[in-house]
């Protein structure tokens, strides 16, 4: 076997050069021993993309949304400054087909189906994972089943080691743009087997920085070119979470509490010189959630999960303009409440029939409520409610070499109204294959590849909402197909320490597609299920852990290629923009990490590229094109033990070579910036 090592492992470098020159030319990067952002053995059938451990403190990022950039396929829609919405989207099939779990149940709003991320903190959290497709575990809630991707944020647990029966971490992170966030995690033991956590933080910042706005006409001839400051994206927000962690013979539990309350600024897009607007969003959200877990025989497994959420999000709008972000003098002043409720529970069980085969069985219910205080509008609110039923079946095999996973998800989804016209009820089915093969004993080589149908339920929005609103929406299908392999290398007396290589194809296509089409009048709008997509792409990542004597370093590198394409035809004519590609699908993006660990130093350098992009204005011509951006952070950390404390003090420069950019056209991000940490560890 070792002449097909040396190939495989010629092959994957060679690989290499290609992926750094397309994120700029980059050099090799640098390994933490304790961090891992790869995937993982043959042990799970599809592999998963992780960030965890030092290297979410030493990443030069504040939210969650800023710490997922770096994994492959994954699309970040920033509205710049500290109090823009973040919204992900995987493989550009679309923001509302991912599911992003906290601490194993799924965030939820049902109002739009989007999850701003930007209000998740990573001080708290103990590792971020990506899943394309779904886990390779079938011990999970029907929700588990039901999204194109997941992802998942695992917050920390109480690390209560040498007798200690508390900690204590006091932080505060300062910025150069006017930027003060403080806050602390208290970890107790109430008993031999019960722990208990704590942890809260306040985020101030007018939001202001300088940025530079520049447009050319057709001709290449400048338009606009202004520096001037950004604002109304000031934030005054406040996070608390608790959480109880129980252990039990053969089984274990928990329980958390969690509050967010934000106001701020929401900035609009910059157009023909207009640089300051009057949106502003209140945001209240409340949940609390809880976990039992019970092993009542070797064979026979139970989980239990329940969760109530409260939401206020009370949104004004000074200014109205329209969706291509011109002034009009149409429609209305916005000052509207919204309040979302919802319940939600799960039963899990699974059998071991055999060492090799399993069986499992999920049943859900969630209940959603959405009211409204809607001021200057007179069309009457429908206030909806919507109760869904989940149920999944699935089965996985591991013989050896061979491994497969089989799953089939179905929903019963029914509405209730006060006003207008109710969605008809709906009853669906999504089923799921997947396969993984180990062709060689001695070899750490994997194969693998999956074929999956999803659906979306359409939102409240979607469905009742006063301007786009249309009851009968069908949900929004998907299939996908995936192959793909992982390689990974071990060395011995070298300098090197391991090499992993992972690569996945894909293709996606999406029918009645949820879009929406002008009406007669401009300003209202129509939903409907008229739009058809299809993507094809490749991804991959690499990653080289090496050390220098007590140095360890860590390098690694992902590029993604995708092509997502509108082919929606409306009463059998091709839209102009049948065949472009969608808005905001680069064609090439990638990222680089580079960490070095040394006798409590810790070192980070970080790249993010995304290629050029067709902005939201339908049709891929010169005039919406987008700009590749890049950016590039670093960050220095230092860990000083006392006698009785451990001091952490780390400064981060964020977007080094001040380069201007845009995510979202029209929304300018900031240049560079500077950030002070410092925390106190008892």
């Amino acid at each position: 076997m070792q002449p097909l090592k040396k190939i495989i492992l010629c092959g994957c470098f060679g690989l290499l050069p290609l992926i750094s020159q397309a994120q700029s030319k980059l050099d090799s990067l640098q390994y933490l021993q304790e961090v891992v952002v790869t995937a993982k053995p043959f042990e799970a059938v599809i592999p998963v993309q992780t960030l965890s451990g030092d290297i979410l403190q030493t990443l030069s990022v504040h939210s969650v949304a800023d710490a997922l950039r770096y994994f492959s396929g994954i699309q970040v829609k920033d509205y710049g400054g500290l109090g823009g919405l973040k919204t992900i989207d995987v493989r550009n099939m679309g923001t509302h087909h991912v599911g992003v779990f906290y601490d194993g149940i799924e965030l939820n709003n049902a109002q739009n189906g989007t999850i701003d991320l930007g209000r998740f903190s990573l001080d708290d959290m103990e590792e971020l994972s990506l899943y394309n497709g779904q886990k390779s575990d079938i011990f999970q809630s029907a929700k588990d089943f039901s999204s194109a991707s997941t992802v998942y944020l695992r917050t920390k647990r109480p690390q209560l080691l040498d007798g200690k029966n508390t900690n204590l971490i006091v932080r505060y992170k300062t910025m150069s743009i006017n930027f003060n966030n403080p806050s602390f995690r208290f970890e107790q033991r109430l008993s031999p087997k019960v722990t208990m956590s704590a942890s809260g933080e306040m985020i101030k910042s007018n939001g202001r920085y300088k940025f530079r706005y520049k447009r050319r006409n057709l001709d290449n001839t400048l338009a606009y070119d202004t520096t001037a400051i950004r604002k109304n994206s000031d934030i005054e927000s406040y996070r608390f979470e608790t959480a109880l962690f129980g252990r039990l013979e053969d089984g274990g539990w928990d329980a958390k509490a969690y509050f967010y309350s934000s106001n701020r600024g929401a900035p609009g897009a910059i157009v023909a010189n207009k640089f300051e607007d009057g949106f502003r969003q209140k945001d209240y959200n409340i949940f609390a959630q809880g976990n039992y877990t019970k092993d009542f025989t070797d064979r026979y497994h139970f989980q239990f999960k329940g969760k109530y959420a409260f939401d206020k999000m009370h949104y004004i709008a000074r200014d109205v303009t329209d969706f291509m972000g011109e002034e009009t003098t149409q429609g209305a002043q916005f000052d509207d409440s919204y309040y979302q409720q919802e319940v939600y529970t799960s039963m899990i069980n699974m059998y071991n029939i055999t060492d090799w085969w399993d069986v499992s069985a999920s049943v859900d219910f969630q209940w959603n409520k959405l009211n409204a205080n809607r001021k200057g509008i007179n069309t009457p609110f429908s206030y909806p409610v919507r109760y869904t039923v989940l149920g999944a079946v699935a089965t996985s095999f591991n013989l050896n070499k061979f491994k497969a996973m089989v799953s089939v998800n179905g929903a019963f989804v029914h509405e209730k109204v006060k006003n207008n016209t109710k969605a008809p009820d709906k009853k669906e089915l999504s089923p799921a294959i997947f396969l993984g093969y180990k062709p060689f004993e001695d070899v750490d080589f994997n194969l693998r590849a999956f074929a999956k149908r999803v659906f979306r339920m359409p939102t409240f929005n979607d469905l009742y909402y006063a301007q786009v609103g249309y009851s009968n929406l069908k949900p929004e299908y998907m299939n996908q197909f995936n192959v793909g392999f992982t390689y990974s290398m071990p060395f011995e007396h070298t300098i090197f320490d391991q090499f992993t290589i992972q690569s996945d194809a894909y293709y996606t296509e999406t029918t009645d597609k949820i879009i929406a089409a002008p009406t007669g009048n401009l300003f209202r709008w129509m939903m409907s299920n008229i739009g058809k997509v299809k993507g094809k792409g490749v991804e991959a990542s690499a990653d080289l852990d090496f050390h220098f004597g007590p140095v360890n370093l860590n390098a690694h590198a992902s590029y993604a290629y995708t092509t997502q394409r509108d082919y929606t035809k409306i009463a059998g004519k091709p839209l102009s923009s049948y065949g472009d590609q969608i808005p905001y699908t680069p064609w090439h993006s990638g990222s680089s990490i580079v960490t070095a660990n040394y006798d409590g130093w810790h070192v980070n350098y970080s790249f993010i590229y995304v290629g050029k992009r067709y902005n939201g204005a339908f049709n891929n011509i010169p005039k919406n094109k987008v700009q590749p951006w890049y950016t590039h952070d670093i960050s220095l950390q230092k860990k000083i033990p006392f006698k009785h404390f451990k001091l952490t003090a780390a400064v981060e420069v964020n977007n080094l070579l001040n380069q201007h950019y845009e995510v979202i056209y029209n929304y300018p991000m900031p240049g560079r910036t500077f950030k002070f940490n410092i925390g106190i560890e008892l």
